[in-house]
């Protein structure tokens, strides 16, 4: 029989528990909590947490339908005291570089932006290991002539991070340019979503902005015919929502299936790489004429929203259809709709291919200068709201990323509004480095079953974690959301977060539970019933490709119809296989007889066979004309902000003319350039001085809006850049002003003269309103009633 154990003493106790603490691969079965050990403290107030969680309370819940649409909340316990959750007790400990324990609940790494930026003034230059550099010129060298030490640590850190610079470029959408600001809701939509930039009214949730063209390089131009990125990165109170769409509604294909083989077609061709950032050669071409459903989008890219004025001038589409969600789970599909405040405007295609040859960044400057002068470019954010009942009766399928919902069925109500108003402070970090991805969505916004969208889901997570160098791409402070981040992800390439304790699984008793699951107050997917087969297919309504091609083209003004034609006509022409040409314009028969017609004669072709659709009946649409898809329907708040006026200067030259213009146009908004042969200083007919800052070699007629030549003008005469330059403002139908004996440079340009043309102001007696005439006609932005194919100038 055995003996009866005697207790140790309480000191003894106390020992053994000190004892036992300190070994981190076992314990005994009882902890003491009466100690002032801190290790054997932890132990118990560790031991004393995990005990409260006996078993598993909310595992029932797992199953079942009723449970999988109102997950609950995770059980938690609190921690016996701060210790029980530490990594270490050494935490306490400040090094200097370790700094204090985390506070409870926190991740600095979701701060604002201002806990990474950099300012170096008055400050030494170092290495990245902080040291300081004594010289900076010279690599270090054996003898002042020798040769060049391998030991030199400082020029090896310096040319080897400059060999690393550069990061893979995105497969789409390489070249682009981006803006933070904020959207501003204008009612609460609760009845609609629990979206929470949509809660209430006034409440603001910042934002930052990328535009972007499709198909060319980083070092691309930003003027060419292609497609234009509107992706906006909403940083909620819930976490981040990326809506990530383009300024044109519809897109070229139905299914992510095709969505490589597209990307190959229009990229340049893989034989001799060329040509760059352009649509018009044989693979695309080839490809989109096999493709009938990529017509509708073909009619938007060859309209004049392919080559928009400024990203500050052009909409921009959700593409998809998606889900409003409230806080019943009651679901309504929504498509989202950005509206320019200063309208939609667009260059003139030979204004567009000058633009790339003496400033590819047209664009990107464009926004960049309008932000720092304060022009801060808004849009408003509508949405089309509606059942699935109601998308049962359309005569297409909303979840064809190739229609739209013409607005006439389904009303775009305006819901709040997005104001661009501060530059980066350092491209590649926010612009090059900020990753939006359609899986991105917050609680209230959820997806359709578009199966484009699907394979975006996927491929736009997929390919930052290839481009940003691994999977905590997240925790780049541009991407980092002001939500807070609380999860069990661990490690990878170049992780940021230290986490503190020892708990990366839930459910777990050792943290108390935490993080846990949030139950209904986190994202729950819209539970969608699904009774079908599982097949490769697509419906039977995303079998009509021309209907909306149709609705697109009949839909455009006169001149916008005209430009369509001439774009496939330069398009096409540029191909090297006529066989595809004859393709593209059977094509287009289905479209419209007259475009096909148009496009034929531009080619000199023969009418072929319309080519065969794959719907032999379509379906009659509901609309056959809609004035929402005309640029003339969104002419904007009828301001000429942030337009920029050429105004020539010479010897000479009235100043007084010239100080009246510019004080107008600086009152309107716009800005008056001074524009001379040369830049620098020119006297006045007054004898004053007159700086140019723009010459007629640096800044050529397609970079300006407008222009305006006072008196004196005249003495550019024998310069045939100024000639050039009023021969392109008229044929690029822009609005042109002539004074007094100005006048002459007019007549020199040979433009057609005693014509009613409202664009086209001369002005031989200057009399007082001259200006606001002048800024009344540049209102009309452009003047295409002038405009004659081929041009008569």
């Amino acid at each position: 029989m055995a003996s009866r154990r005697k207790p140790a003493s309480p000191a003894a106790k106390k020992v053994a528990a000190a004892s036992a603490a300190r070994n981190t691969d076992s314990s005994a079965n009882k902890l003491r909590s009466d100690t002032t050990d801190p290790l054997a403290q932890r132990a118990a107030d560790t031991e004393k947490t995990a005990g409260k969680v006996t078993f598993n309370a909310t595992k029932a819940t797992e199953y079942g339908r009723p449970n999988s649409l109102k997950p609950p909340a995770g059980r938690t316990a609190k921690l016996a005291s701060p210790s029980a959750g530490a990594s270490t007790l050494s935490e306490v400990n400040d090094s200097g570089k370790t700094g204090s324990p985390a506070e409870p609940g926190t991740n600095p790494t979701v701060d604002p932006l201002t806990r990474v930026r950099v300012d170096s003034g008055d400050r030494r230059l170092t290495t990245n290991q902080g040291v300081p550099v004594a010289d900076n010129q010279s690599s270090l060298k054996a003898g002042i002539r020798g040769p060049a030490l391998l030991k030199d640590f400082i020029l090896r850190e310096k040319i080897t991070h400059f060999d690393h610079e550069r990061i893979p470029e995105r497969i789409v959408h390489a070249r682009g340019s981006g803006a933070h600001g904020f959207f501003e809701s204008y009612a609460s939509l609760k009845e609609l979503t629990r979206a929470a930039p949509f809660q209430k009214k006034g409440k603001r949730t910042p934002v930052f902005v990328r535009f972007s063209t499709v198909a060319g390089e980083r070092g691309s131009k930003d003027t060419a015919r292609d497609v234009r990125g509107f992706a906006v990165k909403f940083y909620t109170d819930e976490g981040n929502w990326d809506l990530v769409g383009n300024n044109m509604p519809v897109f070229f294909i139905q299914d992510a299936m095709k969505f490589p083989d597209l990307v190959h077609a229009v990229k340049p061709e893989p034989h001799h790489a060329m040509p760059q950032a352009a649509s018009a050669h044989d693979t695309f071409w080839d490809f989109v004429s096999l493709m009938p459903e990529s017509t509708h989008m073909l009619m938007w890219l060859m309209s004049d929203r392919a080559i928009p004025r400024s990203y500050r001038m052009m909409q921009g589409f959700g593409v998809h259809t998606f889900r409003f969600v409230n806080e019943e789970g009651e679901s309504r599909f929504v498509k989202f709709h950005w509206t320019p405040k200063l309208g939609t405007h667009s260059q003139v295609w030979d204004e567009a291919v000058k633009t790339s040859g003496c400033d590819p960044d047209f664009h990107r400057r464009d926004l960049w200068e309008a932000i720092e002068a304060g022009a801060y470019p808004e849009w408003e954010l509508g949405v089309q709201v509606f059942t699935e009942q109601e998308a049962e009766k359309f005569s297409f399928d909303v979840l064809d990323a190739t229609k739209i919902v013409p607005e006439e069925l389904v009303p775009v109500k305006p819901i709040g509004r997005m104001v661009l108003d501060r530059n980066p402070d350092n491209f590649f970090a926010e612009t090059e480095q900020v990753a939006f991805c359609t899986a991105h969505v917050v609680p209230g916004i959820d997806f359709s079953n578009d199966p484009l969208l699907a394979g975006r889901i996927h491929s736009y997570v997929d390919t930052q974690i290839s481009r940003l160098g691994g999977p905590n791409f997240h925790e780049i402070p541009i991407n980092a959301p002001l939500a807070p981040v609380h999860n069990n992800q661990r490690d990878g390439m170049h992780r940021q977060a230290i986490h503190r304790g020892r708990v990366a699984y839930e459910p777990n008793s050792l943290a108390g539970g935490c993080p846990f699951q949030a139950g209904g107050a986190g994202f729950v997917s819209f539970p969608e019933l699904v009774e079908q087969d599982e097949v490769r297919g697509k419906p039977e309504k995303f079998a009509e490709h021309f209907n909306q091609a149709s609705l697109f083209f009949d839909s455009q003004a006169p001149v916008e119809q005209a430009h369509i034609a001439a774009a496939f006509r330069f398009e096409l022409s540029k191909l090297t296989v006529p066989a595809i040409r004859r393709r593209v314009v059977s094509m287009l028969r289905n479209v419209s007889e007259d475009l096909a017609a148009q496009v034929a004669e531009g080619l000199g072709l023969d009418l072929p066979e319309p080519m065969p659709r794959a719907l032999a009946r379509p379906p009659k649409p509901e609309v056959g004309k809609s004035d929402f898809l005309s640029l003339s329907s969104h002419p904007g708040d009828g301001s000429i902000a942030s337009r920029k006026i050429a105004i020539f200067v010479a010897d000479g030259v009235d100043a007084g003319q010239v100080s009246s213009l510019q004080q107008s146009l600086l009152q309107a908004g716009a800005v008056g350039r001074l524009v001379g042969s040369r830049v620098g200083a020119f006297t006045a007919a007054d004898g004053s001085a007159l700086e140019a800052d723009a010459s007629l070699e640096n800044e050529p007629s397609v970079l300006f809006d407008g222009l305006a030549m006072p008196d004196g003008a005249q003495a550019l005469s024998q310069d045939g850049r100024a000639i050039e330059f009023v021969k392109d403002q008229f044929r690029h139908c822009k609005t042109i002003l002539a004074l007094g004996a100005a006048v002459e440079l007019v007549q020199l340009s040979g433009l057609p003269s005693g014509t009613a043309d409202k664009g086209l102001l001369l002005v031989a007696k200057p009399k007082a309103r001259f200006e606001a005439d002048f800024i009344g006609a540049l209102k009309k932005h452009r003047h295409f009633e002038r405009e004659t194919d081929p041009p008569a100038v």
